[in-house]
């Protein structure tokens, strides 16, 4: 019998396009070489331009999802995208109180690509940003989260708040080159800048975030998982296909493709 691949737990809405949320997690792990375990936390009616409805799962039933594998699978990270309720964030929150050592990846998700409201600042900053290893908000989610202008400032909040990580994404940020920057205690651990690709994406913070706990449970250290991450999802986002009349997808399986 050969030896199983990390596992890695998602925590996330549904997306029915496959672009984001859920199916964008469980397409990323698998493709950097994790088993991904999922606990869909709400349901959502969306395309590829917005998102029209979202229903969370009931927490009792959050917690029983993850109740279930957690009891008889051992993971090696948590991946946190859309949480759906305060309800189950904090559920949520508990779960993870009491996997201390397990890594654990928040995509604070508080708006689709269109705008439409997916969670709240004080829904995250209260229940499951004290238990992150890391957390990966763009520049827009950074200022919501933290309440200031400054993004350097605005990692230092989240820091205080318990994360021991934050890496900002610059997409939102103006320049020819996307500049992401990771941070711990100390200040800056590594700063990265990618070419800016043309066109928006539905679930590229999805994939960051997925590939980082990927990362991880490969067993890579902070910056080197953080740095791998970025190449993984820069080429999804050059090999990015638009399916519907809305945002491009990112091509999770991209290297499969290449030469075809």
């Amino acid at each position: 019998m050969s030896s199983a691949p990390p596992i890695v737990l998602s925590f996330a809405g549904a997306d029915p396009t496959g672009g984001a949320g859920l199916q964008a997690d469980v397409l990323t792990l698998a493709s950097m070489g994790c088993h991904p375990l999922s606990v869909v936390t709400a349901i959502t009616v969306q395309d590829t331009s917005g998102v029209e409805r979202l229903e969370a799962v009931d927490a009792s039933l959050v917690t029983a999802q993850a109740a279930f594998v957690l009891k008889e699978i051992r993971v090696a990270a948590f991946k946190l995208g859309v949480l759906g309720s305060s309800a189950n964030a904090e559920a949520i929150a508990k779960i993870l109180a009491g996997y201390r050592e397990v890594p654990v990846v928040l995509d604070p998700v508080l708006a689709s690509g269109r705008g439409d409201a997916l969670g709240t600042e004080d829904m995250l900053r209260e229940h499951v940003l004290p238990q992150a290893t890391i957390v990966t908000p763009n520049s827009i989610e950074a200022r919501r989260l933290a309440k200031r202008a400054s993004l350097k400032e605005c990692a230092a909040e989240l820091l205080d708040r318990g994360a021991e990580y934050v890496l900002i994404t610059g997409t939102h940020e103006p320049g020819e080159e996307v500049v992401n920057t990771l941070y711990d205690g100390g200040g800056v651990v590594r700063e990265d800048r990618w070419q800016r690709l043309p066109g928006s994406y539905h679930g590229s913070g999805c994939t960051l975030a997925s590939a980082i706990a990927a990362a991880l449970a490969n067993g890579l250290a902070m910056p080197e998982a953080v740095r791998d991450a970025q190449e993984f999802t820069w080429q999804t986002l050059a090999a990015g296909f638009r399916p519907g009349a809305g945002q491009l997808i990112p091509d999770r399986f991209f290297w499969a493709h290449q030469g075809k």
